[in-house]
């Protein structure tokens, strides 16, 4: 008989309704038995006990909220009867033994990558166009405009054929309700059935990556420095060739102290960089010129880098979620954590990020630190971050969206108890501050906002190379210029919104997969993608989300 609810932890006081659970619905788990009290949505949770005002609840084996009202046995945990509650946390000694998985099949595969003068392998080979500040920003599209369509890198989809037929309606005098009535063809294909890369001017050459941004002056010298060392990240990234940068020429954001965060990252620097000022340069025209010639001269360059073979252990992969629902803790993210204990395992890297989202979980990960120093600056940040978070009225128990809490996520620490299986079990190499660089192999924590674009983007800022983005909603987030592999909790969402999911992890819930064989499929996946054999929906749209953090309060 098919599973309809799960006991998560052995100590946890709710189950997790896997179907739509009329009321009256009785329910047996584990030699235990309840009745529903009313209606429990798929993914919202049941309470195995009466609670009463303050009672604790807890999932996952700790406390994620409060009764702040009265809740019988086999009700609905709600927001209306749940407030967000977490354990306190310290720094004691801890003897964290991690139990590696078994990794001998993977042991001597190799994925096909760029490598690198400074020895990073990147997975994937692009060119980037950076303003400095945001007065750039029309000299950076009118590029876009020069270069993207002639060198091949258009679009793969057009919508134009759709604009035409809907044009035709108007110019024939059809109503505004037989315009919205119309049933419009499919979009058209930009380039047919030819491959694209067929068409491109430098077929090693991935595309063109436009960096648009609204910072670099008008705020803090601080997130002036902050946006340079991210920028900066984006540049000396393993998946980018090379860059062309331009500056207004008296913004915050000044070209020595991008030249400043370029030299900590990478002392030997190499790559073919181009710098412009518009106050020097003069003209629009006399700009825009420099820049093509300059930006070609950089893509001939860029062509000559092709892939070779390289170990596993040089991937850096970045983990994140974004439209989370009461599934993800149980199905994505931890699949997505056994994929990361087998990369470290291998040797590689992986970035847990978004803080808000590892509330509730800390003294867990304070445990996993190799050694105190790590745990203790994790111990600072996070609560640095929350007491910021609450000067402003916005402390983490705001985090969760109408979209979480709708689909079962009634707490942050409920939320982040899910978000944080993420990271897998094993233990926690370093611990980061934005926009810091990765250096050491292992699990690394990298202090973000727990928003899935700026989020994605200081990892990949940091050194991800292939990002693993969960979802149970759906969102199309990507990247400029690392894939974004989307990966849905539930198989409804992968029917729904088949254009925008790689990975279906719907089937643990399902029960046609287990967490170990979803995570296996996951990395025989990334290895594909950093190969550049398999193209992620995120790419194949054009989804180029870039937000850099200021670092402000954003949850």
């Amino acid at each position: 008989m098919k599973q309809i609810v799960l006991k998560i932890h052995p100590d946890d006081s709710v189950l997790v309704a896997l179907t739509d659970l009329p009321a009256g619905k009785q329910i047996q788990w584990e030699g235990s038995r309840l009745t529903t009290t009313e209606e429990i949505p798929a993914k919202h949770k049941v309470a195995i006990t009466a609670f009463e005002p303050g009672d604790p609840i807890t999932m996952y084996g700790v406390l994620v909220g409060k009764a702040k009202q009265p809740i019988q046995q086999g009700g609905r945990l709600t927001t209306f009867n749940v407030q967000h509650a977490t354990n306190s946390y310290d720094l004691h000694t801890s003897s964290y033994q991690w139990q590696a998985p078994e990794v001998s099949r993977w042991a001597d595969m190799t994925y096909m990558g760029y490598r690198r003068t400074d020895g990073r392998v990147g997975t994937a080979n692009y060119w980037l166009v950076v303003p400095l500040v945001f007065c750039e920003n029309r000299n950076i599209q009118v590029l876009e405009e020069a270069l993207v369509n002639d060198l091949g890198y258009a679009r793969r989809h057009t919508y134009q054929n759709q604009t035409q037929e809907l044009k035709a309606l108007v110019q024939a005098g059809h109503t505004v309700e037989e315009v919205l009535q119309a049933d419009l063809g499919e979009a058209s294909q930009s380039f047919g059935s030819l491959d694209r890369k067929s068409l491109r001017l430098f077929p090693n050459v991935d595309g063109v990556k436009f960096l648009a941004h609204d910072g670099g002056c008008g705020g803090t010298r601080q997130d002036a420095q902050a946006l340079c060392g991210l920028l900066a990240g984006y540049i000396t990234h393993p998946n980018v060739a090379g860059a062309t940068v331009l500056s207004l020429g008296c913004q915050n954001a000044q070209v020595a102290m991008l030249q400043e965060e370029i030299q900590k990252r990478s002392p030997q620097f190499s790559k073919p960089l181009y710098v412009l000022e518009q106050q020097t340069a003069g003209t629009e025209e006399s700009l825009i010129g420099q820049a093509l010639r300059q930006t070609f001269a950089g893509l001939m360059q860029a062509n000559a880098c092709v892939r070779e073979p390289v170990p596993l252990n040089t991937l850096t992969v970045g983990l994140e979620c974004g439209g989370s629902d009461g599934f993800s803790g149980i199905s994505a993210n931890p699949a997505v954590g056994h994929a990361s204990d087998l990369l470290v395992a291998l040797g590689g890297t992986v970035i847990l990020s978004e803080f808000p989202e590892l509330c509730g979980v800390e003294q867990e990960l304070c445990d996993r630190c190799v050694d105190a120093e790590t745990a203790r600056r994790f111990r600072e940040l996070m609560s640095t971050y929350a007491q910021r978070a609450k000067e402003v009225g916005s402390g983490f128990d705001m985090n969760p969206s109408p979209g979480n809490i709708r689909d079962g996520l009634i707490t942050d620490a409920m939320k982040s108890a899910g978000a944080s299986k993420k990271g897998g079990t094993s233990p926690v190499a370093a611990v980061l501050d934005y926009p810091e660089l990765v250096t050491k192999p292992g699990l690394n924590l990298l202090c973000t906002p727990g928003n899935d674009v700026e989020s994605t983007t200081a990892e990949v800022g940091s050194g991800a190379t292939v990002v693993l983005f969960t979802t149970g909603l759906g969102t199309p987030t990507g990247n400029p210029i690392a894939p974004v592999i989307k990966i849905s909790s539930n198989t409804a969402l992968t029917n729904r919104m088949p254009d925008i999911i790689d990975i279906n992890t719907g089937t643990v819930i399902d029960g046609d997969e287990t967490i170990q064989q979803a995570g296996e499929r996951i990395l025989e996946h990334i290895i594909r993608v950093a190969s550049g054999d398999l193209e992620v929906a995120a790419v194949r749209h054009g989804q180029d989300d870039f937000i850099p953090w200021k670092r402000g309060v954003s949850l």
